[in-house]
């Protein structure tokens, strides 16, 4: 009898990427993680650092070199190759014309190797870049994710704890929209243990500065980046979080970035949102009712991310 191998694959080996496959170790996600990057001599720095953890992991795991191509037989392939300097002005859109001639120059060459599993997406921006992958890559309907606003959610979920002094699963809230600046927090949908957040505003500590919170939603990314010119451990663990959703098939409902066909009256992108995610990626996109106002301003972040995805079209077709 021969036991299949949880075969998970990283493209891109920067604070992000080599951060993913650590903690698809460390967590105890994948037996087999392959690392592949343009650049060769940090491809073996990393497996050498990674390989000296293994012992401490909960479970052998074998971290292997690989170039596009031999991504072929992953379950999942996460993608995180980037240039975080080019996003440092505070606009992720900024990385857009490295990321997009890079995505749509390797994704054919993965997908000439026999690629037929899932891709999740982490490089940005978020939205285009998984729009992009899904284009190129013909893969079926939901079998390409991106982290989204799965990391803003828990951003926002973090604000909220520590003014509330709640545990951090002790309440749902999430951000919709686009993973960048114009995401939008739908406070009709916070619940404390299906309590609305209105019913909760006697007490001074459900009383938020909702733009405040807002912000630092949005802006955590860049707090972290100011002080260490990077992030790490929270876009990894989204990552590592949705590969074992997936490979576990756990139905876990998470924010992502996932494909819209009618949704929310919206067809024809990826748009942070939560969803199903299971086995078959993602299996149900989650449906609001929303008020007024922020069916207005969730509108607007689908606008932006079609404005950006007719940008990138232009650059991957030239």
């Amino acid at each position: 009898m021969t036991i299949k191998k949880r075969v998970v694959g990283v493209i891109g080996l920067g604070h992000v990427g080599a951060h993913v496959a650590f903690a698809l170790g460390l967590m105890g996600i994948a037996d087999e993680i392959k690392l592949c990057d343009k650049n060769e001599e940090k491809a073996i720095s990393e497996r050498q650092d990674l390989m000296d953890a293994v012992m401490f992991m909960p479970h052998r795991v074998n971290y292997i070199i690989a170039d596009y191509a031999e991504l072929g037989d992953c379950d999942i392939i996460v993608n995180a190759a980037g240039n975080i300097d080019l996003c440092a002005t505070g606009n992720r859109d900024d990385e857009m014309e490295f990321t997009v001639v890079q995505v749509a120059d390797y994704i054919p060459k993965v997908m000439a190797g026999g690629f037929h599993g899932i891709i999740v997406n982490i490089t940005n921006p978020c939205d285009v870049i998984t729009d992009l992958i899904a284009k190129l890559s013909d893969l079926p309907k939901g079998h390409v994710l991106g982290t989204g606003t799965g990391l803003d959610s828990s951003r926002l979920i973090s604000a909220i704890a520590q003014q509330t002094g709640l545990d951090h699963h002790s309440f749902s809230a999430f951000m919709l929209g686009e993973h960048g600046n114009s995401q939008m927090v739908p406070w009709s949908a916070i619940k404390f243990a299906g309590k609305p957040l209105h019913e909760l505003e006697k007490d001074p500590r459900f009383v938020f500065d909702q733009e405040n919170i807002k912000t630092k939603a949005i802006k955590g990314g860049w707090v972290t980046y100011s002080g260490k010119h990077c992030t790490e451990y929270g876009i990894c663990t989204t990552a590592a979080t949705i590969v074992r959703t997936i490979l576990h098939d756990e139905k876990k409902i998470m924010a992502a970035s996932v494909p819209f066909d009618g949704e929310y009256g919206e067809t024809g992108i990826f748009c942070g949102c939560p969803a199903v995610i299971g086995a078959n990626g993602i299996e149900q996109v989650m449906e609001y009712h929303l008020p007024e106002k922020e069916k207005a301003e969730f509108k607007q972040c689908c606008d932006t991310i079609r404005n950006n995805i007719a940008r990138a079209e232009k650059l991957w077709k030239k």
